[in-house]
């Protein structure tokens, strides 16, 4: 094979990998900074914007039903089960992207706990189909096990962003 073709897609090569292998932006909360839990998907580490990669919780102001078809405050549950999550532990969170307002869309650690992940087991968080089957078996174990929204009946969060949208518009 020619040198100068060979050259190009070693580059090639490496630059493809680079992206792969080059560290993640790293949001860490320095010591006596608080943390502010939004809602059960948003967090505030100082100026910094984030949205927890991967996840929906229901809404802040949006309700549920429990399995006695009492109506509860879905959205503030899922915000205080992440504050609680949270407690005063040192939060970490891993950038992947940015989102369309310009926020963090990062997979976030309290101590050693992925709150992405722990939202979705607890049942306070549905994973975003569009983001892969990451945590689909974690849904299903909240599902079988009645836990968050799974304990009664709940409305998708998009939906009800969608129907609120509508009914503001």
């Amino acid at each position: 094979m020619n040198s100068k073709i060979v050259k190009v897609l070693s580059v090639l090569v490496l630059v493809l990998l680079s992206s792969y292998i080059l560290p993640k932006d790293i949001i860490q909360v320095s010591a006596g900074e608080k943390v502010h839990v939004v809602d059960g998907d948003s967090l505030e580490l100082g100026e910094k914007r984030i949205r927890l990669l991967g996840i929906d919780s229901p809404e802040y102001r949006q309700f549920c039903y429990n399995a006695k078809h009492q109506k509860y405050d879905c959205g503030i549950e899922a915000k205080r089960y992440l504050e609680d999550l949270i407690g005063t532990q040192q939060v970490r969170c891993e950038e992947e992207s940015k989102d369309i307002y310009e926020r963090s869309l990062s997979v976030c650690f309290a101590g050693d706990v992925n709150l992405n992940a722990e939202m979705i087991r607890a049942g306070w968080a549905l994973p975003y189909r569009e983001e892969g089957d990451k945590y689909l078996s974690l849904e299903k174990q909240a599902k079988v096990n009645k836990k968050g929204v799974w304990q009664g009946r709940f409305m998708r969060p998009e939906l009800y962003r969608f129907l609120n949208k509508r009914k503001n518009s």
